[in-house]
Formats: C-alpha cells, sequence, structure tokens
C-alpha cells in the first residue's frame, strides 16, 4: 500500500504566488495547503505539522524569520524552504543558521524547488525519528527516582570514574547503595552495562 504523500504547506502573503504554487506542486502529486499569514498558519495548523514549510521572508505581522524563530522554539519537526522577492544576506544566513533548507529567490526555477522540497522531506523524517528518541529518552528517565537520577548524573559526567566506590564518596552513601540504585537504573531503562548506559544517554 503507497503511503499518503506528506503536506507541503506554502506561507506567502503574494496571492499570485501562493495559489501559483500551489496549483503547480498539485499538478506534480504532492499534497499541499496554503496560507496568507504566518499567524494563520499556527492557527490552523501549529508546529506539530508534519511535511514541509515554503515560507516567504517578507511578511506583514509576523514575517517568515519570526515564524522560523517560533517553530524553533517549540521544538518543530517542520523543515523550512524560505523563498523571498526581497530578502539579503543577512536575512538568508540568520535563516540556514536556524535549520532552513534553502533560500531561494523570487523567481526562483520550479525544478529547483521540487529537489529542494524532496530533500526537506527527508529531513523531517529524521527530525521526527530524532525527537522520537529524544522523548524515549525523557521518558525513561523519568522513571527513575532522585537518588538514582543524582547517580546516573555522576555517570555521565565522570565516565573515567563510575566505581561504585568513587560514586559513593561523592554522594555521600555506601557503595552497596550504589549498587542496587545502579542495577534499578540500568533495569528501569533497559541496559545491562554502565557502558551501554553511557552510550544510551551520553549524546541526548
Amino acid at each position: 500500500m503507497t503511503p499518503e504523500p506528506l503536506t507541503v504547506f506554502i506561507v506567502d502573503d503574494d496571492d499570485d504566488v501562493r495559489v501559483a504554487l500551489s496549483r503547480s506542486l498539485s499538478k506534480r502529486g504532492m499534497r499541499v495547503e496554503h496560507f496568507a499569514a504566518a499567524l494563520a498558519f499556527l492557527e490552523q495548523v501549529g508546529e506539530d505539522a508534519i511535511g514541509c514549510l515554503i515560507l516567504d521572508y517578507g511578511m506583514p505581522v509576523m514575517d517568515g524569520l519570526d515564524l522560523q524563530d517560533y517553530l524553533v522554539r517549540h521544538d518543530s519537526t517542520l523543515p523550512i524552504i524560505f523563498i523571498s522577492g526581497h530578502g539579503g544576506i543577512p536575512e538568508s544566513v540568520r535563516a540556514t543558521k536556524a535549520g532552513a533548507i534553502d533560500f531561494l529567490e523570487k523567481p526562483f526555477d520550479l525544478t529547483v524547488l521540487i529537489e529542494r522540497i524532496d530533500a526537506a522531506m527527508h529531513v523531517g523524517e529524521q527530525l521526527r525519528n530524532e525527537k522520537s528518541r529524544r522523548q524515549k529518552l525523557a521518558d525513561k528517565r523519568g522513571l527513575l527516582t532522585e537518588r538514582e537520577e543524582q547517580v546516573l548524573q555522576y555517570i555521565l559526567t565522570h565516565p573515567a570514574r563510575t566505581s561504585s566506590k568513587e560514586i559513593a564518596a561523592q554522594l555521600g552513601i555506601s557503595p552497596r547503595t550504589v549498587e542496587i540504585h545502579r542495577g534499578r537504573i540500568q533495569q528501569k531503562v533497559g541496559v545491562k552495562t554502565t557502558i551501554e548506559l553511557f552510550e544510551l544517554f551520553a549524546h541526548p
């Protein structure tokens, strides 16, 4: 069964550009939703949208960079392709540093845009997978007691000094108690060794 296409969201206050893009992409089998303002997009779709966003830089009230900032702050996994008729180098640098796939100047080649959309969809999948991984780690870590969290935190920040004796000396508890906490931590997060524990949480 062929999966349904992800949505391409277009946010541009230029009616002609928005409608023309929507029509062209729809003809190529893409699912498209378009909005004349950033606030309309947020009200109707929100930061949890899945697909990719074609975003105009220069818009009133909330411009493209403002919307990008909002999405970044809210941990959105929606990759962004900027389009602009009057954005300069500082704007394009800021957009790409914040994670934009590209910053295309109008008029642009539709073929180039489609290539960027394909790349954006791939990036979006990676971002969703990474966000899911981080959430699962957070859920596992949320199972730990306060003392278990302290033991784990020490292990993660002192990878060369993870013996129960060393941890016990720092936390003011007995080595035997550290062993009990370590065992419970490993059981709760689903690993069998301290090395696996470090590999799981060292780079969240």
